[in-house]
């Protein structure tokens, strides 16, 4: 009750982390992290100029609004049931972005999910320009890389050898007894 008599109530926003031609690279739900009033954060919301923190519902982590192209007041968006969302006048297909990608400052691409239940779409980071610049001319190493103990290819007399110079005979030192008395 305090909260919204002062204005410091939190404003909880739609994270969006991409947008693309039709399609919304949507994160989740996040709660805004400032010290101004609610009134002035939905205000720079609505000029797409907030500076802060986003929480992002499920797991208090938090992160920089820089990493999205969108926040977006809870009322402004809306989900349907078949993983569209409408945004701004429009019908979006929805593509869910996984946590390991919002902190990701690349570009995102949407495969088709896996599941049935599941979203249709999943994000996951574009590594296109990575493999455009792999050289598949580049020499390749002979063969097969095999992993086998350090000594085999030794004969069998060096390792007889070996293993006596390194085997340590322990030092005889006395036994201390629990009925001895400490001094």
């Amino acid at each position: 009750m305090f909260k919204k008599l002062f204005g410091k109530s939190p404003v909880e926003a739609w994270v969006i982390k991409q947008v693309d031609d039709g399609l919304l690279h949507l994160c989740g739900q996040g709660i805004l992290e400032s010290r101004e009033s609610r009134k002035a954060v939905l205000a720079s919301l609505a000029k797409g100029q907030f500076q802060g923190g986003v929480r992002m519902a499920g797991g208090g982590l938090v992160l920089n609004a820089r990493l999205f192209a969108a926040l977006v007041p809870l009322e402004g968006l809306t989900l349907t049931d078949d993983g569209q969302a409408y945004w701004q006048g429009h019908l979006w297909r929805v593509s869910q972005v996984p946590q390991r990608c919002w902190g990701f400052e690349g570009r995102l691409t949407a495969q088709p999910g896996g599941t049935i239940q599941g979203p249709a779409l999943v994000s996951s980071e574009d590594v296109s320009g990575i493999r455009g610049r792999v050289d598949r001319h580049a020499p390749q190493p002979p063969g097969a890389t095999t992993f086998r103990a350090d000594d085999e290819l030794e004969p069998p007399s060096a390792n007889k050898q070996r293993d006596e110079r390194r085997f340590i005979r322990p030092t005889a030192r006395p036994e201390r007894r629990d009925d001895d008395e400490r001094h």
